[in-house]
């Protein structure tokens, strides 16, 4: 099994020319986005969640990784990304070498190795399920690899420190291999489910469920045998809950005690600055008097605190959950949904709004920004009609069934229950590979005049998506 695994990641020949193409693109654009900080991330002896997260500005893209290799700690969600923290450990021992040979930190360019890899790896599986899975011409593969990473969100993707690089490398990687087990009749067994769901889910758990959908199609009735159940589904499962509750309480919780005591000693200390203040200044002499004065006075300056709190778009973007407490609270039944499509689902990821370039909706973006021009429209319009087209054309393919039932999942938990909505576009990795996946499906059927017209209308995206997309990105990373 060790041998199959790493003979996956094994290059083959007629993917060596397009892929390194694609790294030379892959390593500008992670050059771009190291150079537009690099003078400020590699000081050391600063405070690092501050240096990273207060500066680090790429849509709504976290540093954390950042921080985590510098100073580790299980920093991420423990119930959203149970495993990352202990996945990037090594990276962390590296970074922390360097820095004592350097006196510098080298974290961005640590991050970038991993980055490039995924990236690399992403538009190789890319390629082979356009080509081995569905059965285009090498041509209309390469071309299809290139056009999914002519997306806007796919390029920073793996230019950026969040998660979403490794995820969509691991779902890329679980379709290819349920695939070639449909291809060849064999079923995914209880160690290859191990290993799929040890890293896609440890890495974003929610993303665990495509593995169980991918053994579905893949398995079919096998899947409910009460061994594979019990052993490929129930074990797992509550290995990592475990793990993810471990983790919470033995990092998270008393991190955020640590924060909650430290803010409340900062306000006490305050509430005593004000105190002395307010004696200092007030005509009243009666103890009772001044304090009864000074608390209402108190109140009266917390409640005008939040509700400038309430202004910023931290809290005006953030959409407002089904529920306050548990998983609920990350829902959002406020954002719209139809301009969510329309501008964050298939606009924004595809070709950046020059407004608002790369600005944060939870610091200084509205939600949705429109196009100052129609064309952009128009441009998404051909990537929707051959994505339904697509569609229409694998919908007898289980393979395809298999991919777009990972995407309904998606579209379940962002337009439905608005989970991430606000932002939808930082998510584009999770789902996005599904168009190139269903215009292969279309090439496959289609011959003549109209396949040269879908090889006309995808190398016509594909290549103002990447001068628009590029030229827009090297303004923000090297202006």
């Amino acid at each position: 099994m060790i041998k199959e695994f790493f003979k996956t990641f094994r290059v083959k020949r007629e993917e060596r020319l397009p892929s390194l193409v694609a790294l030379l693109l892959f390593v500008t654009v992670n050059v771009m986005v190291v150079s537009k900080y690099f003078h400020v991330f590699s000081l050391t002896g600063k405070a690092v969640w501050k240096q990273f997260v207060w500066n680090f500005q790429v849509s709504g893209f976290d540093p954390i990784t950042y921080t985590v290799l510098t100073i580790w700690d299980a920093s991420y969600d423990p119930y959203r990304h149970p495993l990352l923290a202990f996945f990037v450990y090594p990276l962390h021992l590296l970074n922390e070498g360097l820095t004592g040979l350097t006196g510098m930190n080298l974290v961005q360019l640590i991050v970038m190795l991993p980055l490039v890899f995924c990236a690399y790896y992403s538009f190789i599986f890319i390629y082979r399920i356009c080509r081995e899975i569905v059965g285009v011409s090498r041509f209309d593969a390469t071309l299809l690899a290139f056009f999914l990473f002519s997306f806007a969100y796919v390029l920073l993707t793996f230019a950026v420190p969040d998660h979403f690089a490794p995820s969509m490398l691991m779902l890329l990687m679980a379709l290819y291999v349920s695939g070639k087990c449909m291809q060849r009749g064999r079923r995914l067994n209880i160690r290859q489910t191990w290993l799929l769901f040890f890293f896609t889910a440890g890495t974003t758990l929610s993303n665990g469920v495509k593995i169980y959908l991918d053994a579905l199609f893949v398995n079919g009735k096998r899947l409910f045998r009460p061994k594979y159940i019990l052993l490929a589904i129930v074990l797992p499962c509550a290995l990592m809950w475990c793990f993810a509750t471990w983790e919470h309480r033995t990092f998270t919780l008393p991190r955020e005690a640590k924060v909650k005591a430290k803010m409340i000693a900062d306000g006490e200390k305050e509430r005593q600055q004000l105190l002395a203040q307010f004696r200092d200044t007030t005509s009243l002499s009666d103890s009772a008097a001044i304090m009864r004065v000074f608390n209402y006075q108190m109140q009266v300056r917390k409640h005008t605190i939040w509700l400038e709190n309430q202004k910023k778009p931290s809290n005006v973007n953030k959409g407002k959950p089904m529920e306050g407490d548990g998983f609920m609270k990350w829902t959002d039944i406020s954002t719209p949904r139809w301009e969510s499509l329309v501008e964050n689902v298939f606009g924004e990821p595809l070709q950046l709004h020059p407004r608002y370039l790369l600005c944060d909706v939870l610091r200084n973006r509205p939600v949705i920004v429109t196009y100052d021009h129609w064309v952009p429209y128009l441009l998404e319009a051909l990537v929707v009609l051959l994505l339904v087209l697509g569609s229409c054309c694998g919908l007898r393919s289980r393979f395809f069934l298999m991919v777009a039932s990972g995407v309904a999942f998606d579209a379940f938990i962002h337009l439905v229950l608005g989970f991430g909505l606000n932002e939808v576009y930082i998510m584009t990795a999770h789902w996005v590979f599904v168009i190139p996946i269903a215009v292969a499906f279309l090439m496959r059927r289609l011959a003549g005049r109209w396949l040269m017209a879908v090889r006309a209308t995808t190398l016509l995206l594909t290549i103002v998506f990447y001068v628009t997309n590029l030229v827009l990105m090297t303004g923000y990373f090297c202006g």
